[in-house]
């Protein structure tokens, strides 16, 4: 048996299915997954073997069952057994991910006659920790971070029961035997089990902050109803705009302050529980949440501590935002956390049950419109509840491990036709998060006994983890291959969609590295894994000042303006926003676009999403990536209706927004409110896209594939894909993998796997 078919009950399911169709024989854990030797009628085992994939546990993913039939023994072996787990052999079983708290433990957890009543450490082989506390594989307690804990006899029973539901439940405990909840205060106070607890949600329900030690890291949790400690967080945490994510009770919580689709219900409800994108209702949390956004990010409890905070009374709804310092990966060890977080936090609520890998929430988004015909299901990030199950590529891969980009990244390993992307790592511009994007490498290769043999990495030589690699050729890698970024992009979209020969991909997101050593961004390529063609590209413009114009998108607004109209008086008459900049300011800006002086050009779509935004006076200022695009995209409330659009110019390969600026100046004139120009904009963008597949399609391919951050858009995404289907592409997207950053450790493997060819294999 191959598959999730580890710490998820599968053994026990697999006992309790061979006495059901009286089957002697046995099963095991191994590194490959689970074996199975069973005796009996024909037509039992033929139902058996059945049933392995049809009545599977919840928490099991089958991707394969291999039967072999054995010589007859000479005499039947007697009842049916579970063996010690095997250790050796090559590893090829999928780790299991960290899961929600099931039914059965929540109806303990709330029972004052079940001994492990409101213990927060409560799990069973069907929920609970698993990926964030694992060391090795297979799966077994002295390999996980429970190893310290030795179970009291009730416990013991339990595990060795094939027929009970923590019969081998690694993180297996009670309140006898387990780990204990702990809290400490910023003048040195401490506590643990129920008084820590009391002392968490009476500081709760005072407007206080709290950190709270969840599965894979820490979080710092607000009364989500209180306006006034959702504002002492933003100003302690030094977020003044960003969204912030809330956990609520139940559904019927959310659904008193979101709409709720019944696909969404069933992704809050997913053992993964995962952040989901819901609209908001309306009076419902308050504004400070996530300003000027349609969306709340809404997550339900995944441990046993958040239920029990919930279940307080007057607390429903929490803001559970990651629990760290700005730009650096969330925290997840105590002493960390007890010496990081009390610059925020009046309380810490932790435990000593040590977290092996951080594990941040993922964040999905569910989107349906009528002409995509199956709805869209796709990351924002993909971590907790999903990594590192792999993705199956259809094909035999080289040994390879992916570095990922700077910024959102993740790692990925290759084995066999599978590849392991990590968790979210995070932006790898300071040390620590580096070394996380390091460990995160050492511990999937670890787990399954991975030793890859080339290295694939951006194309930017000036990337943290592009010179790393460099630097270990030799040594550990034989080769490193340079990976174009836009091209990974396209590549990660082909390789999760099993695509292969000459594919059109539109690839739009903020800045990357490109073939020529300039900066791209809005890009259309023609290829496949090995080698793609940049066909088209948007238009330059300078950015100002460099990264400076990420953060200050009025600087791109200014050479947006600039360049559409030629005179700075001429663009501050069409946007007066840009008299915010006083008459030095726009003199410097001019003599730096006109001279290229710290004013790289860039094709970059994102970039053009943050001038519009500036130049409509939305975000001028942006306190957090692509915030000015994010509030754009938000003036149309998740409303998928193409408005009237503007018209790109074409020149030769070169895609011209000039015009499209000086649209936008002469319909703000005409008084049309900021929501009907995003519109208008958004479906430019859109008729764009299919006016120039049309023209690339003349190649012969009618494959199109959507990817980068720019993509992370719904309006833009849901769109293009119903537009390309109408103008008869066969269109694809990310599922599987974010659009963004996070999926391209995932095309940086197919692509220098199919440079390096069938010798590296």
């Amino acid at each position: 048996m191959a598959g999730v078919v580890q710490g998820v009950g599968y053994r026990p399911f697999v006992y309790k299915l061979a006495l059901n169709c009286d089957l002697t024989g046995w099963v095991l854990n191994d590194p490959e997954g689970v074996l199975i030797e069973v005796t009996g009628r024909p037509e039992e085992v033929d139902r058996f073997t059945d049933g392995l994939s049809t009545q599977a546990p919840p928490q099991a993913r089958v991707t394969g069952v291999q039967v072999n039939d054995l010589p007859e023994a000479g005499e039947r072996p007697e009842g049916f057994t579970i063996r010690e787990s095997r250790h050796t052999g090559r590893r090829t079983t999928v780790v299991p991910t960290d899961s929600y708290v099931c039914a059965d433990c929540r109806a303990e957890l709330r029972d004052p006659a079940d001994r492990r009543y409101r213990y927060p450490f409560i799990n069973c082989t069907n929920c609970g920790p698993r990926y964030s506390i694992i060391r090795e594989l297979p799966y077994d307690r002295a390999v996980t971070t429970m190893a310290g804990f030795t179970m009291c006899h009730p416990c013991a029973t339990e595990y060795g029961d094939p027929l009970d539901r923590r019969y081998h439940a690694q993180p297996n405990a009670c309140p006898d035997c387990g780990p204990r909840l702990l809290l400490a205060g910023s003048g040195g106070e401490t506590a643990s089990g129920e008084e820590a607890l009391a002392a968490a949600t009476a500081a709760l329900t005072g407007g206080g902050i709290v950190a709270v030690k969840s599965v894979g890291g820490f979080h710092l949790a607000v009364d989500a109803r209180d306006g006034e400690a959702v504002a002492r967080l933003r100003t302690r945490k030094r977020r003044d705009s960003k969204p912030f994510a809330v956990m609520a009770r139940d559904l019927g919580t959310v659904e008193g302050f979101a709409e709720v689709r019944p696909a969404e219900a069933e992704l809050l409800l997913s053992p993964a529980r995962p952040i989901v994108l819901l609209r908001k209702r309306s009076p419902g949390l308050p504004g400070q949440i996530a300003p000027r956004n349609p969306n709340l990010g809404v997550m339900l409890p995944s441990a046993p501590v958040h239920h029990l905070l919930l279940d307080h009374a007057g607390l429903d709804t929490l803001v559970m935002t990651s629990g760290n310092i700005s730009g650096y990966p969330i925290v997840h060890r105590d002493e960390d956390a007890l010496a990081q977080l009390f610059a925020v936090a009046d309380l810490i609520l932790y435990n000593d049950r040590a977290i092996e890998v951080r594990v941040d929430d993922s964040i999905v988004r569910y989107s349906e419109h009528p002409g995509l015909g199956e709805p869209l299901v796709g990351f924002i990030r993909r971590s907790r509840g999903y990594a590192p199950y792999p993705v199956e590529v259809g094909r035999q891969l080289a040994p390879l491990v992916a570095y990922g980009a700077e910024l959102k990244t993740t790692v990925a390993l290759s084995s066999g036709s599978r590849v392991h992307v990590s968790q979210h790592i995070g932006d790898i511009k300071n040390d620590e998060t580096f070394g996380a994007h390091r460990e995160a490498v050492r511990h999937l290769a670890d787990l399954h006994e991975l030793r890859p043999r080339h290295a694939a990495v951006d194309l930017h030589p000036q990337f943290r983890a592009t010179r790393y690699a460099f630097q270990e050729q030799g040594e550990t890698f034989e080769q490193v291959v340079p990976v174009q970024h836009h091209h990974a992009h396209m590549a990660s979209c082909m390789a999760e969609n099993r695509l292969g020969g000459e594919t059109i991909g539109v690839i739009f997101d903020g800045t990357g590295y490109g073939d020529d050593g300039t900066i791209w961004g809005g890009e259309f390529l023609v290829g496949g894994y090995r080698d793609a063609r940049r066909v088209a590209h948007l238009r330059t413009v300078p950015l100002l000042g460099g990264d400076k114009a990420v953060t200050e998108p009025i600087r791109t607004g200014f050479a947006l303006a600039l360049d559409a109209f030629g005179e700075t008086s001429a663009a501050v008459s069409a946007f007066p926003v840009l008299e915010s900049l006083d008459e030095q300011q726009r003199h410097v800006f001019a003599t730096m676009a006109r001279r290229g002086i710290n004013a790289p050009p860039a094709s970059s779509m994102g970039r053009l999403f943050d001038g519009v935004a500036a130049l409509l006076a939305i975000t001028m200022h942006a306190e957090y990536e692509a915030q000015g695009p994010i509030e754009l995209e938000g003036l149309l409330e998740r409303d998928f209706t193409m408005a009237e659009r503007y018209r790109f110019g074409v020149n030769d390969r070169e895609i011209d927004p000039r015009p499209v600026i000086r649209a936008l100046a002469a319909d703000r004139a005409a008084g049309l409110d900021s929501a009907t120009l995003s519109r208008r904009f958004h479906s430019a963008v859109v008729d764009m896209v299919v006016d120039r597949c049309q023209a690339l399609s003349e190649s012969g391919t009618r494959r199109v594939v959507l990817s980068g951050g720019v993509f992370l858009n719904e309006f833009l995404l849901v769109n293009c894909m119903v537009e390309l289907r109408k103008a008869g592409f066969d269109p694809y997207c990310h599922q599987q993998v974010p659009t963004n950053d996070g999926g391209i450790s995932l095309g940086q493997i197919v692509v220098a796997d199919a440079r390096l060819g069938d010798d590296a294999r």
